[in-house]
């Protein structure tokens, strides 16, 4: 799955999902002028929750591409039209207006802002999730079953009205803003799970979405596998995120925080090849980041599952384990509940 910092550098990927400004209504409720089609620069950056003058900079920079994305601003009689038209009330010469798709534009360029990573973080998780989602043929297949159509129709639903409806309540909510939060985080991963499952079972001709990922992670070394891993931790919200270098890590892998700042501690085993994890490398990692480093979230992370013995080692020490099929439903964009 491409990284969203990629967003940042590609101009090319930028232009590809441009559409999908449907995104910014599910991580955050976009308040719009009267017209219910602009906002104002003053808006955009509240959105993003930084300062009025880094929009107007990454606007200077970035002009060219913003404009061609419906920026525009405006003066003279255009201005005073407009302003009869929407009801605003400025004396301001002039008014600089962004279009939901310039909003977009603005949230994969705008690095040092949470809410613009939240946003390119989902919206590459949907684009993933549509590009590798087998074309549905149900008018010409009869062997759909009602169970899928269901499940597709539960996830459009989620996604168009129930995460929005969310987002304007935690926008409204002060006592309960948190509790909103997360409910609304639980929805989502509702979502990403059904979108999972329905390419699980509507594998059609050649290789399934599920292969692919597989065989994706199948391809990595183990220094890749790590990177993999650390990208996944970042995408779901983990900070200070480290990979180790150090041959005497103890079996830490890598270390970081989670969103709420509790301590992490994951060990990464690509074993292709090999049928589990053997209990010898769960004692190790479990000592390490139990006794030694005592650490809050102790992660397994493993292309291949855990034998028995090192589930119920794993079990007693609360280390959190990530078997094959969990870690490719993380890679398609499944959030681990030990990370929410």
């Amino acid at each position: 799955m491409i990284n969203e910092s990629a967003l940042l550098e590609s101009k090319s990927l930028r232009d590809s999902v441009l559409e999908r400004t449907d995104v910014l209504d599910r991580v955050k409720a976009l308040s719009l002028l009267p017209d219910g089609m602009h906002v104002t620069t003053a808006m955009v950056a509240a959105y993003f929750e930084v300062s009025r003058k880094a929009i107007e900079s990454l606007v200077l920079d970035h002009r060219e591409e913003l404009v061609a994305n419906g920026y525009r601003v405006l003066t003279g009689t255009e201005l005073t039209s407009f302003k009869e038209v929407s009801g605003i009330q400025s004396r301001s010469r002039s008014l600089a207006l962004y279009p939901r798709r310039a909003v977009l534009n603005v949230a994969m360029l705008l690095r040092d802002s949470e809410v613009a990573r939240q946003v390119r973080v989902y919206l590459l998780d949907m684009e993933y999730l549509a590009r590798t989602q087998p074309v549905d043929n149900s008018v010409h297949r009869g062997d759909v079953s009602l169970d899928d159509r269901i499940d597709q129709r539960i996830t459009h639903i989620l996604g168009k009205t129930v995460v929005p409806m969310f987002n304007a309540l935690i926008e409204t909510s002060g006592e309960h803003r948190r509790e909103l939060i997360a409910l609304r985080e639980e929805v989502q991963n509702v979502e990403r799970k059904l979108c999972w499952h329905h390419q699980r079972i509507s594998t059609l001709e050649g290789e399934s979405p599920t292969d692919q990922v597989r065989a994706s992670i199948a391809a990595m070394t183990w220094q890749a596998f790590e990177r993999h891993v650390a990208d996944l931790l970042r995408r779901d919200g983990c900070t200070d995120v480290v990979v180790r270098q150090s041959h005497n890590d103890r079996g830490i892998d890598i270390t970081g925080r989670t969103a709420d700042g509790r301590s992490l501690a994951v060990q990464c085993k690509n074993r292709a090849g090999r049928a589990h994890v053997p209990s010898a490398d769960m004692q190790k990692f479990a000592g390490a980041a139990r006794a030694v480093d005592r650490v809050d979230v102790a992660l397994f992370v493993a292309t291949c599952n855990f034998s028995r013995e090192a589930q119920a080692i794993a079990d007693l020490s609360g280390v959190i384990t990530v078997n094959r099929d969990e870690l490719e439903e993380w890679t398609a964009g499944v959030r681990l509940k030990a990370l929410q």
